[in-house]
């Protein structure tokens, strides 16, 4: 049966459909061999559909992975700058896995990696909000911060739900804060902090959804728990 190429390639375990789009029309998709275009249909029982070459293959054994990235890696599969990513860490998994949404290179802590295409669209789509903890290191605190920063609904004009913040630990003018956020607008803890007059001196994610990061070493990754992955799915 036809179905669009994005949905095809998610399918497969090779990426979300998102990433499946910039594929296509990055011109890395063949269908019999002829470039492909976004919105383009493939039977996979009757066309040969390719990606960089490589025929398409039937759906792979799912992987998932939680991974504790160290700062000072970036959440893609490549970089055109040359620093170091986060699938160079997770290489000796055996297939090709994928980073379920990002933390910006400075971040530390819990990422879920995976080649479940369907899994991966559901958890990063907005309608599928999560909790995520963070542990976040600031110094500038001053007393009444912390309400400050959960009172925070609106960045540089776009709107965004409070998050929960709790002190953990205070010294001077320096603390540690839980935050829980779930909507993971790009950089918007740092941006939060900034709004407030905080300087982040480090972030970590501790906490996504059922998935606790516990005491797995920085830079070190394990497969999840069946009771993780059936705790994900039920969802």
């Amino acid at each position: 049966m036809e179905e669009r190429l994005q949905k095809l390639l998610s399918a497969a375990g090779l990426c979300s459909r998102r990433a499946a789009e910039e594929w296509i029309t990055g011109g890395r998709v063949m269908v019999n061999g002829q470039t492909a275009y976004l919105g383009d249909r493939a039977d996979p029982d009757r066309d040969d559909v390719r990606v960089d070459g490589a025929p398409l293959g039937r759906r792979e054994h799912k992987t998932y992975i939680l991974l504790n990235k160290p700062r000072g890696y970036v959440t893609t599969l490549s970089d055109e700058k040359g620093r170091p990513t986060v699938t160079e860490l997770v290489k000796d998994a055996g297939t090709r896995v994928f980073p379920v949404g990002r933390l910006d290179m400075d971040s530390e802590g819990l990422l879920l990696l995976t080649n479940d295409g369907a899994l991966m669209q559901r958890m990063i789509h907005p309608s599928f909000q999560i909790d995520k903890t963070y542990e976040v290191e600031v110094s500038g605190f001053r007393a009444g911060a912390d309400a400050a920063l959960g009172a925070v609904t609106e960045l540089e004009g776009e709107r965004i739900s409070p998050a929960t913040v709790a002190v953990l630990f205070k010294n001077g003018d320096r603390a540690r804060l839980s935050v829980v956020i779930h909507e993971g607008k790009n950089r918007q803890i740092r941006r939060m902090c900034v709004q407030c007059g905080l300087t982040v001196l480090r972030l970590r994610r501790v906490r996504e959804h059922v998935l606790e990061l516990g005491a797995l070493p920085e830079g070190k990754w394990r497969y999840l728990t069946e009771e993780e992955l059936s705790a994900l799915q039920a969802q």
